[in-house]
């Protein structure tokens, strides 16, 4: 792998800032907000802050690097690929429950809902995740879409993943500091009180977070390479094709030699643009 030794770098400096941010949000909720319950209180609320930076932003920005991993390039890709979905699912499920957790507080305190540029971003990149999620699984992980419209879709598949990755972040950043914004009353969010100080501590970190997964994710020489040895696909109990070839060839007739290697290298042609189309999937 070109470059390990920076990748392995940021890839540590990644995991870091991001647990540390995770840490972060409950010391913001448990030191300055009261802590958390389930009640319709204020301390409700406390879940959406910890639960999107935990999933949304943390556990999302996982899965976004995990193909990009070397010591996994020798797992399978199946393996792989439910590895990814399954910590989109884990960020999904954590995200709903967040934006539950604000609607209900809202509803409780008789608090508007969906009024500031905050909610509208946020609702919004929920459900595109949750789109983008249900679109991963069905063209690539499940084995039904045909190549060429998983060739079709991935280039917009990876680019929606890296935007509602980068808008969930924008959106946190928005989100803290309208939170800080109508709790401080005295002393204000302007004098800068430590919580404020803190919190805006906790926006720094998010920020450096995204832009190492980014710039780790964007990076084409440490993408997951092509698998050397493909296996032409095949229906269920049929014949593979290489063995076809084996058992055809020794009947010495040329002609059909000929054309057993014409298809067995298409079908191999055709077998590793599904390679290339499932490994690099960024849901």
């Amino acid at each position: 792998m070109e470059g390990y030794v920076q990748f392995l770098a940021l890839l540590v400096s990644a995991l870091l800032v991001g647990f540390v941010s995770v840490i972060f949000a409950l010391v913001w909720v448990f030191q300055y907000r009261g802590g958390l319950s389930w009640d319709g209180s204020a301390q409700e609320f406390n879940w959406h802050p910890v639960l999107i930076i935990t999933g949304f932003v943390f556990i999302q920005g996982i899965a976004i690097i995990v193909y990009r991993l070397p010591w996994t390039w020798k797992c399978s890709k199946l393996l792989m690929k439910s590895i990814h979905a399954g910590l989109n699912t884990i960020a999904m499920i954590l995200a709903i429950v967040s934006v539950v957790a604000a609607f209900d507080f809202h509803n409780a305190s008789s608090i508007p809902n969906m009024y500031s540029l905050h909610s509208w971003i946020g609702l919004a990149a929920v459900i595109f995740y949750a789109l983008q999620l249900f679109l991963g699984f069905a063209v690539f992980l499940l084995p039904f879409a045909p190549v060429s419209l998983r060739a079709a879709l991935m280039p917009i598949h990876v680019f929606s993943g890296l935007t509602i990755f980068a808008t969930v972040i924008a959106t946190a950043l928005m989100g803290i500091t309208e939170k800080l914004i109508f709790s401080l009353q005295n002393p204000s969010y302007s004098a800068s009180p430590p919580e404020a100080t803190f919190v805006n501590c906790l926006g720094l970190l998010l920020v450096i977070f995204g832009a190492l997964v980014l710039w780790m994710a964007s990076r084409p020489h440490w993408k997951r390479p092509p698998e050397e040895n493909l296996k032409v696909l095949q229906p269920i109990g049929g014949t593979p094709e290489d063995t076809e070839a084996e058992s055809t060839a020794t009947d010495g007739s040329n002609a059909n030699k000929s054309e057993l290697k014409m298809n067995s290298e298409a079908a191999r042609k055709q077998n590793f643009k599904l390679d290339e189309a499932g490994q690099r999937s960024t849901m």
